[in-house]
């Protein structure tokens, strides 16, 4: 150690000594049985393995802040426990006697009340944490590993928390997040701080740290940006973002919406093919209400393109058209189903009461020229019927007799039944003309489902034939690379032979040469 790393022995030791005292090492004494070591006890230290049944404890080693080891304060509610050093001001502890929470579980109170919207939101979020996170476990299932279970103390994945998204667990958004500040925490403290694995996990907890906070920022602009329904850009939100013209360097005034403003800057994000996001000084933002010949801008078509977004988006604006998911238009449906029933219920109660007000009246005997009880039944959006010829002059006795003679009953019986029939008919017309539009918004709606629908298995088809395509050529590729490379080897194999048996025959012919050049030389030696 002292060599390679630099630690002082002493140091090593209380390392040694600590970390037997926590369990991740064991310390033995063995006797020696051969050489100088014989009979003398040696300290020994190994690395426990499997057999070794672990006890769960209720809090982590390292601090959730910095992952490092330390002298830690421990939260009341949860396993986290954090450096005094970590920690701000606001959530030191001030009394060592009363209880402390940590960070996490202080914003994890503050419930989100609509779970279903939250689910939404969350699994856009997730889909992109699964994109990001494909390189992070390079070694397969972290908890299988035999180191996991001594260094993590609450194990956690992208795939866990998927589930729990899909199951409706998270309460808040400050838990979801807690749970991939979870992941990153325990990916450097089993990987390392230095190591790829940590690098991906810190690039994924900041991206996740960004779409909440753009979730915070506008949710209507985070769903209809995930979602991508047909003009999603020009859907107001609620509240509604300033338009204005901005202008960025090296370029001219550009239509865009005001996402937030921050000092003398201000967030746009502009109309447009791409939809761009940048910070504009405010002294180069203009409102939209400016003439454009005032801004000296240049006509291209992408900026046409831009102004025609923000035009329908304006419109929109001005026909209050906003963008409605499914659950809004399924809450409509009932609603109106709702308003239906209740409607109807009122004009039966409406109508109870004017045919006892005509029976009331039929019981009493009319005394004047011109009754009431007929004049009161007509109704104002019925036709008055005409009167007949000038009554002739009778007495008082003809008058009252023929008055009596005549059917009030019967009058106001087909007068209720007129005003009942009206009544219904505009009732059956009105609520006919609103399923007429729920049904051609319906059809709408599934049109354009079933356009989107084709149009991705369209795209997927087409991606699935271009990889197939791909996967052809490169496969065609490397067969005519290994038929090459056979007929190489072959090629290699039969020069080689032929240069093997050249070598043989030179060798044979130079061993011929020098026979004869020996017999020559003794017969001449011989001769002398």
């Amino acid at each position: 150690m002292s060599r390679v790393h630099g630690m002082h022995p002493k140091e090593t030791t209380r390392q040694l000594s600590l970390a037997v005292k926590d369990g991740l090492i064991v310390e033995t004494l063995t006797v020696g049985c051969k050489g100088s070591k014989a009979g003398i006890e040696q300290e020994g230290y190994w690395l426990p393995g499997d057999e070794i049944d672990w006890e769960t404890e209720n809090h982590d080693w390292y601090c959730f802040e910095c992952h490092l080891p330390g002298e830690v304060l421990i939260c009341d509610l949860c396993f986290r426990v954090y450096h005094s050093k970590c920690l701000s001001d606001e959530f030191r502890l001030r009394d060592s006697s009363s209880p402390w929470q940590c960070p996490v579980c202080r914003s994890i109170k503050k419930k989100n009340t609509n779970k279903q919207e939250m689910g939404t939101y969350l699994r856009f979020i997730v889909s992109r944490m699964k994109e990001r996170a494909i390189d992070l476990n390079k070694k397969g299932k972290d908890s299988k590993h035999p180191m996991y279970r001594r260094l993590v103390h609450s194990a956690v994945d992208v795939p866990t928390i998927q589930e729990k998204v899909n199951e409706g667990k998270y309460r808040s958004y400050e838990e979801f997040k807690a749970d991939a500040q979870l992941l990153l925490h325990n990916t450097v403290i089993f990987y390392g701080a230095d190591s790829e694995q940590a690098d991906i996990a810190r690039m994924l907890y900041k991206d996740t740290c960004h779409e909440l906070d753009e979730l915070q920022l506008c949710k209507n602009c985070f769903y209809l940006s995930n979602a991508r329904p047909d003009n999603w850009f020009c859907y107001p939100c609620i509240p509604n973002h300033e338009l204005v013209w901005a202008k960025m360097k090296g370029f001219g005034f550009w239509p865009a919406k005001v996402m937030q403003k921050e000092d003398n800057q201000v967030d746009v994000r502009f109309f447009g093919h791409h939809h761009q996001r940048a910070w504009i000084p405010s002294e180069n933002i203009q409102d939209i209400t400016v003439n454009i010949h005032r801004l000296h801008v240049k006509r291209s078509m992408g900026w046409k393109k831009a102004c025609d977004e923000l035009e329908l988006h304006q419109r929109f604006l001005r026909e209050g058209r906003f963008w409605k998911s499914k659950n809004e238009d399924r809450g409509e449906e009932e609603a109106e189903s709702s308003i239906s029933s209740t409607s109807n219920e009122q004009l039966k109660v409406t109508q109870e009461p004017r045919a006892k007000k005509g029976r009331r009246n039929q019981s009493v005997e009319p005394k004047k020229e011109e009754p009431e009880p007929e004049t009161e039944a007509v109704s104002s959006s019925q036709e008055i019927p005409t009167m007949p010829q000038p009554i002739e002059k009778v007495s008082v006795s003809t008058q009252t007799k023929k008055l009596s003679a005549s059917s009030p009953r019967m009058l106001h019986r087909s007068t209720q039944t007129t005003s009942d029939g009206v009544c219904q008919s505009m009732c059956h017309d009105k609520y006919t003309k609103i399923f007429n539009d729920f049904k051609d918004r319906m059809k709408s709606d599934h049109k354009r489902e079933t356009e989107r629908v084709v149009r991705e298995a369209l795209e997927k088809l087409r991606s699935e034939m271009e990889e197939e395509k791909r996967q052809a050529v490169n496969k065609a590729v490397a067969n005519m690379q290994g038929e090459m490379d056979r007929k190489c080897k072959q090629v290699k194999e039969k020069c080689k032979e032929e240069f093997v048996e050249e070598i043989k025959k030179l060798a044979t012919q130079h061993k011929q040469l020098i026979s004869q050049t020996k017999k020559k030389q003794w017969v001449n030696t011989s001769l002398f």
